[in-house]
Parts: C-alpha cells; sequence; structure tokens
C-alpha cells in the first residue's frame, strides 16, 4: 500500500503579492499622497496657484533641487550622506567661470575642467569615507567648509570681489545656455530644460535601481554592508561611485547656475544640502539606508518646490516657509513609517 505523498509548503518568496500590498510596500507612497494632498490645498488656498505661469515657476524650483534630489537619494539608499553637495554646486560653477574667464578659454573648455574637478571631490569624498572608515557625516562636513572657504577666497583673491566675472560674452556661452539654461515650450507652457535633465535623471536613477546588478548592490551596501561584502558586493566600488553620482549632479546643476545668470557668487549654497536631504527624506528614502526610490525623491522635490512657491501666491508671510518644509518632513517621515511597518506585519 503507498503512503500518499504531502504536499509541499509553498515557498513564500514565490508567493504572489496584492497589487494594493505592492503599492503600500512603496517607499514613495507617503510622498505622492502628501503631494496630492498639498496641491489640492493650495490648488485652494491660492488663486494663481493653478496659473500655467505659476505652475511652470514650481517645476522649476523644484527641478533645481530635485536634480540634486537624484543624486542624494541614491547615496542614502547606499547608507552614506553628503553634506557638502550644496557648496559642491557653487565650486563647480566657480571652477567654470573663473578658469574660462581667466585663461580665456572657451565655456565648454572650462565646463569640462569643472567636470573632472567635481568629479574628483565625489572620488575624494568616497576614499575618505570607505579607507579611514568615518562617518561621512564627519567626512563630508569637512568637505563642506573647505569647499566653503576655498569658493571665497580663491574667488577674492582672483577678482577682487565676492562674484566671478561676467562669461555672458564669451565663446561658447549661448550654445551652453540653450543645453543646461533655456526655456522650452510644452503644450503652450514654458517650461526651464532644468525640468528635462530633472526628469531625465530620475528616470536614469529609478532604471538603475530596479533593473540592473548595481541597483540591488546600492541596497545591499545600504542595508548590510558587512553581509554584501561577504557574498561578494563591491561595497567599496559602490559608496565611491555614489559619491560620484553626487558629485555629477552637482556639475549638472552649477551649469545652470553659471550660464543662467552669467555670474556666480562665492557663498551661495550653503545650506541646500539639507534641503536636498529633506527632499530625499519626504520621497521616502531612511536614513540609515537600504531603502528608498528616486522617485520619491522627485516628488519630494516637487512637495518642496509647491510648499515654497505656494506660500508666496497664497500672499502669506514666506517666514512660515521653513515651518512648513519642518511640517511636511515629519509627517512624510511617520507616515512612511506606519506603512512600512504595517506591510511588514502583514507579509
Amino acid at each position: 500500500m503507498t503512503t500518499p505523498a504531502v504536499a509541499a509548503a509553498p515557498d513564500e518568496r514565490l508567493a504572489r503579492r496584492s497589487p494594493l500590498r505592492r503599492l503600500l510596500g512603496r517607499p514613495e507612497l507617503g510622498a505622492l499622497l502628501g503631494a496630492v494632498a498639498l496641491f489640492v490645498f493650495f490648488s485652494l488656498a491660492a488663486d494663481a496657484f493653478l496659473r500655467t505661469g505659476s505652475f511652470s515657476t514650481v517645476l522649476y524650483a523644484s527641478s533645481t533641487f530635485g536634480i540634486m534630489a537624484v543624486g542624494v537619494s541614491l547615496l542614502m539608499i547606499g547608507g552614506e550622506f553628503d553634506l557638502s553637495a550644496g557648496v559642491m554646486v557653487t565650486t563647480s560653477a566657480l571652477v567654470t567661470a573663473l578658469t574660462a574667464y581667466q585663461l580665456t578659454l572657451n565655456l565648454w573648455v572650462g565646463a569640462a575642467i569643472s567636470l573632472a574637478v567635481t568629479l574628483a571631490l565625489g572620488l575624494l569624498n568616497g576614499l575618505l569615507c570607505v579607507r579611514t572608515r568615518l562617518p561621512s557625516f564627519i567626512v563630508t562636513l569637512a568637505t563642506f567648509f573647505m569647499l566653503a572657504g576655498l569658493n571665497l577666497g580663491v574667488t577674492k583673491a582672483v577678482t577682487g570681489n565676492v562674484a566671478s566675472d561676467s562669461v555672458r560674452d564669451m565663446d561658447g556661452f549661448d550654445s551652453a545656455r540653450a543645453v543646461f539654461a533655456s526655456d522650452l515650450a510644452v503644450g503652450g507652457v514654458t517650461v526651464d530644460v532644468t525640468v528635462l535633465w530633472w526628469l531625465l535623471l530620475v528616470a536614469a536613477a529609478t532604471w538603475l535601481l530596479l533593473r540592473t546588478r548595481a541597483g540591488n548592490w546600492i541596497f545591499a551596501v545600504g542595508g548590510a554592508a558587512d553581509s554584501a561584502r561577504a557574498v561578494g558586493v563591491p561595497v567599496a566600488r559602490t559608496k565611491i561611485a555614489l559619491f560620484m553620482g553626487v558629485a555629477f549632479c552637482a556639475w549638472l546643476s552649477g551649469m545652470h547656475l553659471v550660464f543662467a545668470f552669467a555670474t556666480v557668487q562665492s557663498g551661495e549654497g550653503v545650506g541646500n544640502e539639507f534641503y536636498y536631504i529633506i527632499c530625499a527624506v519626504i520621497g521616502g528614502c531612511l536614513l540609515t539606508g537600504g531603502y528608498g526610490s528616486a522617485i520619491g525623491a522627485a516628488v519630494g522635490a516637487f512637495i518642496f518646490g509647491m510648499t515654497n512657491k505656494g506660500i508666496v501666491y497664497a500672499e502669506w508671510n514666506p517666514d512660515w516657509f521653513k515651518f512648513f518644509l519642518g511640517a511636511m518632513l515629519l509627517i512624510a517621515t511617520v507616515v512612511n513609517l506606519v506603512v512600512r511597518r504595517r506591510v511588514e506585519r502583514s507579509s
């Protein structure tokens, strides 16, 4: 007599998840709900908010911070911070303006030199973090102060002023401005080219995170670096590449800065690094690493832009901006935490 076979228990890793559970598991869900609520709120509170010109301004403000938020979010998923990101934008712009003007170079040559210098700064941050094992908070805080001092000291030594000389009449300005600081007509709405660069970066970063082996490495080194190293993940190279990714975003933002205004104030950028981190955290990135998304950071930047300009359109005192930004940061963080815990308990 044969004994009936006992059916094997299904592997829980192969179990199908409902669309609702997959949606609740997305890190950007809390930010998306907050963005919808904020959009409705300012649409009702400010008549000018829904005008095409006003919305273009909101998108522009969002993109200028969103470009940097993409790189910062990937770095945070990888478990690190970069407090030098804000002044690095100014450094990249100053290198372009100062080298091109002083050496009478084509501005595209100045931009290429700036790219090399900025990537080298990202490489330096990454190497210092992985070789010394010091917290990236300390390493990049030191880099922040050094770059802020260099920006001011070198600019004053070269120009005798706190700003670079105007590069508006130099060779290559018009073509570079078309790439980094022009306006586009999209469906009758004028949109700054930074919005296009922002969306392209978000798409590339999302593909990298979700469709490539490198994306798995980023989540792994942010979640548990030692365990990732034990299974063959190149932890050091991944972290260095993430710091260089932030540097590339800083270069792109710096190019917009110099070609939009033709001159660069050496003291700009101080404090912006916190806004980049806020955009990433509102978008679902954990401060502990290993969790987040580039789309969430983009939504966080959009929330930043709506809050920044919505208060102006509502004719409120702009001194309340930081209060609303802090409130959105707290609410989004709590919502993300609650949703994530519920998904973990139900899975």
